[in-house]
């Protein structure tokens, strides 16, 4: 049986993990709304194959790293649907490199969106979420694999960590959970641009199961966590890897 339907939002939605997790969380009865950065046209084929299964999708352009657009994506979801129980905190950017490489325009773009983006909508989401709502952030399994070329990317993600631990102990008193699952290497264009296959082939090795994750074992790890069967998992992070850690 669905759970109730749950109003929820997800940033960076057009495609990748987002995307399949916004199919995933309709098919179990979320009516979402699908945030994207520059990708309409992607993000409105989302909507469309969610409505043409008989869910509930609209799609809202927005850049997460701007600081109005939390709100603004809130506003959205209140007008379509009424108000928000959920929120996926997905989009992310990733600039590898080693540390001592890295611009300080490499630090602010990956700040921006992987950590303030996610700050601010924490924060919207303490205010405006309805009690017994959700909140899933993605992270990432680098975040304990720490391999070089990924420090800026594992520092953002870890603040993700640190701000999910410490505010599912300020929002539980209100019935909200608040979780991070932590993806290994997952098998998207994100992840394929600007690797080799030998290094590709070289990660696979890397995992137990000999493979990479996909977009949809991540969002069945993320449904689980915005679901009914989760209520009772909050401050934690899910890493979501295959056993590569």
């Amino acid at each position: 049986m669905k759970h109730p339907t749950q109003n929820t939002i997800i940033t960076g939605a057009s495609k990748g993990i987002g995307a399949a997790i916004a199919l995933r969380l309709a098919q179990d009865g979320h009516a979402v709304l699908i945030n994207y950065a520059r990708d309409k046209a992607a993000a409105h084929r989302v909507v469309k194959t969610i409505k043409e299964a008989g869910g509930q999708a609209i799609a809202v352009q927005g850049d997460v790293a701007e600081p109005s657009c939390m709100a603004e994506l809130f506003d959205a979801v209140e007008q379509t649907f009424g108000p928000a129980n959920g929120l996926i905190n997905n989009a992310g950017i990733m600039r590898g490199g080693p540390i001592g490489a890295a611009t300080d325009e490499d630090f602010d773009a990956q700040c921006a969106v992987n950590f303030a983006g996610v700050f601010r909508g924490m924060r919207e989401a303490a205010h405006r979420l309805t009690e017994g709502g959700t909140i899933v952030s993605l992270s990432s399994s680098v975040v304990g694999l720490y391999q070089p070329n990924y420090g800026l990317y594992a520092a953002t993600k870890a603040a993700v960590e640190a701000m999910t631990h410490v505010l599912a102990k300020e929002l539980g008193p209100r019935g909200i959970t608040v979780n991070a699952v932590a993806p290994g290497p997952v098998d998207t264009e994100f992840f394929r641009t600007g690797k080799p296959d030998a290094l590709i082939e070289h990660i696979k090795d890397m995992n137990p199961f000999g493979r990479l994750g996909t977009p949809d074992d991540i969002a069945a790890a993320v449904a689980f966590l915005a679901g009914p069967d989760g209520r009772w998992i909050s401050g934690q992070t899910l890493r979501a890897n295959g056993g590569v850690i």
